[in-house]
């Protein structure tokens, strides 16, 4: 890919819009990749490696179905009531993968049960189907953050959209969230981060927000906290962070 630096400047120069994608597909690509990474080299023969991997599938394809649902709900919504019929390639898209969701689910469980001959030849087979579907997420998410966000942006106010997503996010359960963040705060840039965090210290109570950096501190590096810590004012010594 080469690099337009007149085009860089171009987009520098421009506001950035409201954009509901970014910080959620950060976080699903992530743990897809994480997940996808753990199954490859799973041990089959260590009943508790096994669950813990199988576990963490789990655990994705759930995210995965709530996500879907969120854009269901908040984004396509948002789309067709501007824009009718906009959204029904994406929305067919869902469809496949809640299919494609239950069957990963269901595999993943299974493979627990199965008698040790079985288990190397079930786990690539999952391995690999699970493989197929973060390929398809990968190209899905893309859609969305050029087409639909082009969409969203010709008619909708940054206003309007952020009202959108604090309503998406309003609607998520406590538990989904903070597994969200895991997710998402640990690989975004520094900025991004920053900018989070925040804006998450703003409106939580203390003990919320200091439970979040207790959850995201584990997933920094050493210089990845420092940074963070000094950006929001805040002692850097862990166990110490809810200043």
């Amino acid at each position: 890919m080469k690099i337009d630096l007149q085009e860089l400047q171009q987009l520098a120069a421009v506001q950035p819009r409201e954009d509901m994608y970014a910080a959620i597909h950060k976080a699903l690509r992530a743990f897809m990749a994480d997940t996808l990474l753990a199954l490859g080299r799973v041990d089959v023969d260590d009943d508790a490696d096994l669950a813990r991997v199988t576990g963490q599938v789990v655990d994705l394809v759930d995210f995965c179905l709530s996500h879907l649902q969120h854009e269901n709900a908040f984004v396509h919504t948002a789309i067709e009531a501007r824009a009718p019929g906009a959204s029904a390639a994406i929305a067919h898209d869902h469809i496949d993968h809640e299919r494609e969701i239950a069957e990963l689910r269901s595999a993943a469980q299974d493979l627990r049960q199965l008698e040790a001959a079985l288990r190397p030849a079930a786990a690539h087979g999952l391995y690999r189907a699970l493989a197929v579907f973060v390929a398809e997420n990968m190209l899905h998410m893309n859609v969305e953050e050029t087409a639909h966000n082009a969409l969203l942006w010709s008619r909708y106010t940054d206003v309007e959209l952020r009202a959108i997503h604090d309503a998406l996010v309003a609607s998520i359960p406590p538990q989904e969230l903070m597994l969200g963040l895991r997710w998402m705060l640990p690989f975004m840039t520094p900025r991004e981060r920053l900018g989070m965090l925040t804006g998450i210290r703003a409106q939580a109570p203390a003990p919320a927000f200091a439970a979040i950096l207790d959850v995201v501190r584990p997933h920094l590096g050493e210089r990845e906290w420092a940074k963070l810590a000094r950006g929001l004012g805040i002692d850097a010594v862990p166990g110490l962070t809810a200043g």
